[in-house]
């Protein structure tokens, strides 16, 4: 599926480009990803965990009548906060982003783990909620919508709500409110030391109102310490109101713990088997292992059961993951009045029984795929992102072909530099594409690149050598290297000015192959086994996972020229 155009021309203007004596434009016919894990594969009535592979975190659930849809975090990449749609539970499709316009939310020069944090999605009275936080962006807020493919309304923010991880729970006798993670009443004890709080909340204003009611203080358990206590959803079942919420922090310690009560302000009783999610009771050297489970969401489905999302990991090796945090979908039991989705010392299992729903299409992303983008279309593939808010027109989609402007904004300047692309969302995937580009002057490249944040990444370019063009890896593996990066490797290429040149990068685990093609030839190899696990959480720090982009860069002056509708 395409979005719109006016998605990525909604900052349509001048468009800043390089003087004439600098680069053209990179213009790239076509971009590949290839992914395949040898994981379990679904068979019959079964479906494949995750049901949402690469950086999906933080989903949150809904259903409508026979619809399901789901919303989870992208933190400071646009567009944001993606929007899926199902039938099955199963099989998902894009068919939205809530953040679409530059206008929405500013997310400045921020790291790329700051923005938007863990999103949730109601429905109620035909009109669809997304209670969002942006970190060191403006705080808390809410977006409505009468269609959850969009338009999403501009943020109404929340002043009274501190802290971060809103939602909204809908009363059956009419009234809303608002849960957060905010601070403790009482100077925090520890580090980690969160609270939950509740306030009413308003539907004629779309904000909260009234007094704010603490209902837990550092977690089921405070006596022991329990860290990050956030993710609140409330569920009423069988005249109790439960709280869910995610504790021990979004790594291995991660965990889903619920408490209860007969009043929504509480007070409320944890259960005495918490966590009734979580992997960290597993041992560590198992194979294939899911780890970091938890940020679970309840739905329950007409048949009466109840299924939970949830985010988790696929580790490579320890606690290395290059992926980022994915959804998964298991079933949820109840026992004794109380959830369960995982027994101590039960794994998280990668292909599992069908949901009691009718099979309604192909899961979204499977162990094995193949997707080849040919830029024929108006826009750029729903799930395509760039490094934070545009601030000028610098691509087009014309002839069956990306054209990317090269600007002076680099992938380490914490800015929005010339580069879009996707998740990867296999440990082994290959990311290829054919690049024309004349690299006029020092400085010129464009090309593909694995990125993890702006102090994190690899980059196979065409680019300008002391003797001329030629093909480049660079990398940053960390903030005390230059911003720029450093060149790794490099050949001479022969070529003519514009040729087709094509790039690929393999993914294999913690280590990355960098190739290149010239004329359609062989493929030839520039760098291997390069370690990728500087690509990592583990190593890169934040919440997200690598993206393979393309990207053009000149670090010239540049001339403003009227804008090409893109």
């Amino acid at each position: 599926m395409r979005i719109s155009s006016k998605l990525f021309v909604a900052f349509a203007g001048a468009v800043t480009c390089p003087a004439a004596s600098l680069a053209a434009p990179a213009v790239f016919d076509w971009f590949e990803y290839q992914g395949n894990d040898p994981l379990p594969q679904a068979g019959a009535g079964e479906f494949n965990n995750p049901i949402l592979t690469g950086f999906y975190p933080d989903p949150s659930i809904t259903r409508v009548g026979d619809d399901y849809y789901i919303v989870t975090s992208t933190f400071s990449y646009f567009p944001g906060l993606p929007i899926w749609h199902s039938r099955d539970l199963v099989s998902w499709k894009q068919i939205g982003n809530a953040i679409s316009r530059p206008t929405q939310l500013d997310f400045k020069k921020l790291g790329l783990s700051r923005g938007v944090f863990a999103p949730t999605i109601e429905h109620r009275n035909g009109t669809f909620y997304i209670a969002n936080t942006c970190v060191d962006c403006g705080g808390n807020f809410v977006i409505t919508a009468k269609n959850p493919a969009g338009p999403w309304s501009d943020p109404i923010w929340q002043p009274e709500v501190d802290g971060i991880d809103p939602s909204i729970f809908f009363d059956d006798d009419g009234r809303a409110w608002m849960l957060n993670n905010g601070a403790p009443t009482e100077k925090p004890r520890y580090e980690g030391h969160r609270a939950i709080w509740i306030q009413e909340f308003d539907v004629r204003t779309n904000k909260t109102f009234g007094p704010r009611t603490l209902l837990v203080n550092g977690g089921v358990d405070i006596s022991k310490k329990p860290i990050w206590i956030e993710g609140p959803n409330i569920y009423k079942k069988d005249g109790w109101y439960y709280l869910s919420a995610a504790e021990g922090g979004t790594a291995e310690g991660h965990s889903q713990v619920a408490l209860r009560s007969k009043n929504v302000t509480g007070p409320y009783t944890p259960w005495e088997g918490n966590p009734y999610l979580t992997q960290r009771d597993l041992p560590r050297d198992r194979k294939s292992p899911i780890t970091s489970a938890g940020h679970a969401d309840l739905v329950q489905l007409p048949d009466g059961s109840w299924w939970a999302s949830f985010l988790a990991v696929r580790p490579y090796e320890g606690d290395f993951y290059n992926t980022g945090r994915e959804t998964f979908l298991m079933p949820v039991s109840w026992a004794e009045g109380w959830p369960r989705i995982t027994r101590p010392g039960e794994t998280i299992p990668y292909v599992l029984k069908r949901p009691n729903l009718r099979p309604s299409g192909t899961a979204a992303n499977g162990r094995r795929e193949r997707v080849r983008e040919e830029f024929n279309g108006q826009a750029l593939p729903l799930d395509w992102m760039m490094m934070r808010n545009p601030r000028e027109r610098w691509y087009s989609l014309s002839g069956g072909a990306l054209q990317l402007t090269p600007r002076p904004v680099g992938l380490g300047d914490f800015a929005n530099p010339s580069m879009v692309g996707r998740r990867q969302q296999h440990m082994y995937a290959t990311a290829s594409t054919s690049v024309r580009f004349n690299p006029a002057a020092s400085g010129d490249k464009a090309g593909l690149t694995a990125l993890q944040n702006d102090e994190y990444w690899y980059l196979l370019s065409v680019a300008r050598g002391s003797a001329g063009p030629e093909v480049r890896l660079e990398r940053r593996a960390g903030p005390n290297d230059p911003a720029s990066g450093t060149v790794l490797a490099s050949a001479p290429l022969s070529t003519g000015a514009g040729t087709p040149v094509q790039l690929r990068i393999r993914a294999r685990g913690g280590a990355y192959d960098f190739e290149y093609a010239i004329r359609g030839g062989r493929w030839q190899t520039l760098a291997a086994n390069q370690d990728g696990k500087i690509l990592s959480t583990k190593t890169a720090g934040g919440f997200v996972g690598t993206v393979f982009g393309l990207y053009a860069y000149s670090p010239g002056k540049t001339a403003k020229v009227p804008g090409e509708r893109g």
